[in-house]
């Protein structure tokens, strides 16, 4: 009996030592494929005053993420950003649903991206139409992506903005949006994106 015990003591203690060879358990391919799962980003921005560029520069660089700024045609004055006056440029804008101001250039290559975050600051409880024009201009470059919109305001929420993008790019996934203070941090960024 006791010769049993030892041998059953034995046999239990050699089954809980680690083995000795220390290769590991995955194979190399298999390494290069989960470390290759990380999603390529792109952070789009239109900002008119520069306060959604900062904020947008720090959510590319927070995440590593490549950054474009989409910049107007027909750049934004004072006169034109006046929201007080029914006849400046953003509030006739604004007031067409289809109005599209034109962009000076596109992001290229949007297919090689997962993810696209697209700032802009709020105008009227939504996103400015020339965010529009990128949406809906590269709706089919959009298919299957997500689309995740930002924004900064003095206090408005994102309004309709989520439903808005979704419209223009249907066989896109446009998640739920998030607006942000202009002193956000880097930090607060990197926190709210790691859910996407």
């Amino acid at each position: 009996m006791r010769l049993f015990l030892a041998s059953l003591t034995i046999l239990l203690f050699a089954s809980c030592t680690k083995p000795q060879n220390d290769s590991p358990s995955t194979t190399p391919n298999q390494l290069d494929t989960a470390m290759n799962t990380t999603e390529k980003a792109l952070v789009v921005v239109f900002s008119a005053t520069g306060n959604t560029r900062g904020v947008a520069q720090h959510l590319a660089s927070a995440i590593g993420a490549d950054f474009f700024e989409l910049k107007p045609a027909q750049p934004y004055t004072t006169a034109d950003l006046d929201w007080t006056d029914k006849k400046s440029r953003s509030s006739v804008e604004m007031n067409d649903p289809s109005c599209r101001p034109a962009i000076v250039e596109m992001p290229a290559n949007l297919d090689s991206y997962s993810i696209v975050y697209v700032g802009f600051p709020i105008w009227w409880y939504r996103e400015p139409s020339i965010i529009d024009t990128f949406v809906e201009s590269n709706a089919e470059a959009l298919d299957g992506k997500t689309i995740v919109p930002f924004a900064t305001s003095g206090g408005s929420g994102m309004g309709t903005s989520s439903e808005n993008l979704q419209a223009l790019a249907p066989k896109a996934k446009v998640v739920e949006g998030r607006r942000f203070r202009v002193g956000v941090t880097a930090e607060e960024l990197a926190d709210w994106a790691k859910q996407f």
